[in-house]
């Protein structure tokens, strides 16, 4: 079996010191790729950075977070852009709304999500979205957008069947995390995972964010890594009523899919 995590921020503080352990101990339990996060120009740049240590195994993508679009110039597009010409950056990202914790105005978010999906349908480059509390303005700014862009993942979806089904309904992939091995409040996410299709359904950690509560025995460190992912893979996979490698196989083949990888 092979997994992919897509969504790693290994440029995170909390791995500034042992990155290189970090990505040996997911190779060790077979999590073989790894899609590292970039939430604004800087950690794009840094992340793309990373992904050229491990060629082949770590990719990235870039892109300014609903919380950095306050910070976010016109004049940085053009770096942007620059970012994703490059091999190793397979998608535009992570971008998109936050309602939740409204770091940046929501017209600006906005404004800065419709500028990247213009980067992304004018190269050709799947998205990578981030929502809280907003699915209905998202899908009202990428419903224009979808025909002109390959694809489209929310990542760490943990909103309503509601919001699940309008977004599968626009042909969206749908990235899950370990959210759902929480008890006090994954539950209702868990109970989803039938409902999205073999192809959409991707695997993610998050890291090092969101550590699946109930692993035993319990780490000593409560960072989240990509060593977790098949933990959080078993979750799903016996919600969905499939083996591991039937997950494994759908969730790995839409994966490299999705964001072209070798």
């Amino acid at each position: 079996m092979s997994w992919v995590d897509i969504g790693v921020n290994l440029t995170n503080k909390q791995f500034k010191d042992d990155a290189a352990d970090v990505v040996e101990r997911a190779l060790s339990v077979d999590v073989d790729q790894l899609i590292l996060t970039g939430t604004s120009l800087l950690e794009s740049q840094q992340a793309l950075s990373l992904a050229k240590r491990w060629p082949g195994t770590c990719f990235s993508t870039a892109g300014i977070h609903p919380h950095d679009a306050k910070e976010f110039q016109p004049e940085q597009l053009t770096a942007l852009a620059q970012l994703l010409i490059q091999p190793q950056v397979v998608a535009v990202g992570e971008c998109g709304l936050d309602f939740n914790r409204d770091f940046s105005p929501r017209p600006v978010q906005c404004e800065v999500l419709e500028q990247q999906l213009s980067l992304a349908a004018e190269l050709n480059m799947p998205v990578f979205l981030h929502e809280r509390d907003a699915s209905d303005t998202l899908l009202a700014i990428l419903k224009p957008w979808r025909d002109k862009l390959p694809a489209a993942v929310v990542h760490c979806f943990t909103g309503s069947e509601i919001a699940l089904r309008q977004y599968l309904e626009l042909d969206l992939h749908i990235g899950v995390t370990g959210w759902v091995c929480d008890e006090r409040r994954g539950t209702e996410l868990l109970a989803m995972m039938p409902l999205i299709p073999a192809g959409r359904l991707m695997l993610e950690t998050d890291a090092p964010f969101l550590i699946p509560r109930d692993l035993q025995p319990k780490p000593k460190r409560r960072r989240n890594e990509p060593c977790y992912l098949p933990h959080i893979a078993a979750t799903i996979a016996a919600k969905r009523g499939e083996t591991l490698a039937q997950l494994s196989e759908h969730t790995l083949a839409a994966s490299q899919r999705f964001f072209g990888l070798m």
